[in-house]
């Protein structure tokens, strides 16, 4: 336990107000002190690789419970990961194993217990296609189980997991190709790097470079040195239309920019646009508002919210209002926030 620690040193945004601090290294202790936390209704917040998370500048009034189990087992034909292990660390691990399938999963900051809640996804791979199981502790019951994928709900970014907090993810389960083949290429940027084909699968190793070079080009991996990627990665989702609005959204867009290419892609409900596309669109260039503000849109990547290095909560969030309500005066899209919020109200 450690008491007053700034919660910007554990998040990738690096803001966020003081609080007591309960590390967990082992399975057993995590499930212990969080049992032990709700038995005395002292309110709990379960961190692990802080980057898909914006806190409040005045801190959490409890005790974060820092998930750092770390446990990586790798079968011959899967990988079962304990909530806290470093995700990108277990991707490399099943690429130099010989497993392809998480390879389009590079690079991506935090760890393997959020994959589920948040359905991480990326270059045309969700974690949904390849999750077997969950292990799960209700927190209202103490029951820890193993829970199939068709339970968690998943959708765009989602699962029933978000947003809630009687569910605590302990492990993660995913099958793999043992041949090291990577999963099928689906995404044209990705496929183009590689000089493939859609939908033609290449060795994991192979593909898994190239994404990380995609990513370190958009500032999308973690590096101290490089203000770009000290976010919380792409800060929106991407918006899903209904087919009822399509029509009105691209006529407002044709309105505000003339006539474009305007790039969307088929989704479950309607249509989904490029929030990147909107928001450079919208007259939100990269680096905006300009290099004096403390948070700023990323020089590499407009969805992307960054800390200059010394924005506090209240400068992101008021740099997040100023894009979201920008893009829906515009074109009448809102924008949803992609990280979990806390302390603070968008």
């Amino acid at each position: 336990m450690r008491e007053s620690v700034r919660l910007a040193e554990l998040t990738t945004l690096r803001v966020g107000g003081p609080a007591t601090v309960a590390e967990c290294v082992t399975t057993e202790s995590l499930v212990a002190t969080v049992r032990a936390l709700d038995t005395a209704e002292i309110p709990v917040l379960l961190l692990a690789g802080g980057s898909n998370l914006l806190i409040g500048d005045d801190g959490f009034d409890g005790v974060v419970v820092r998930v750092s189990t770390e446990d990586v087992e790798i079968g011959e034909d899967g990988v079962i990961a304990e909530a806290g292990a470093n995700w990108d660390a277990v991707v490399a691990a099943t690429v130099a194993a010989g497993l392809g399938g998480l390879e389009c999963l590079s690079g991506i900051p935090g760890s393997a217990g959020a994959t589920p809640v948040q359905n991480v996804g990326a270059y045309g791979v969700e974690v949904e296609r390849l999750l077997r199981r969950v292990r799960l502790m209700d927190r209202a019951t103490g029951e820890i189980r193993w829970v199939e994928p068709g339970e968690l709900g998943f959708g765009y970014r989602t699962s029933v997991l978000k947003h809630r907090d009687d569910a605590m993810v302990l492990a993660v389960d995913y099958a793999l190709d043992p041949d090291g083949s990577s999963a099928p290429l689906r995404y044209g940027e990705l496929a183009v790097a590689l000089g493939a084909t859609n939908g033609e699968s290449r060795p994991a190793a192979e593909v898994r470079a190239a994404v990380l070079r995609l990513r370190a080009g958009k500032g999308m991996v973690l590096d101290p040195a490089d203000h770009d990627t000290w976010s919380a990665g792409s800060f929106f989702t991407n918006p899903v239309v209904s087919e009822a609005r399509v029509g009105e959204v691209r006529a407002a867009i044709t309105a505000h920019v003339g006539e474009i290419t305007i790039p969307t892609y088929p989704a479950p409900g309607g249509v989904k646009f490029s929030a990147g596309w909107l928001i450079e669109r919208a007259g939100f260039a990269k680096g905006f508002p300009g290099p004096a503000a403390p948070a700023r849109l990323s020089t590499k990547h407009t969805l992307a919210l960054t800390n200059r290095g010394d924005a506090t909560a209240a400068d992101l969030v008021s740099l997040a209002r100023t894009v979201r309500d920008g893009v829906a005066e515009r074109f009448g899209i809102r924008l949803e926030p992609e990280p979990v919020t806390v302390g603070v109200t968008l």
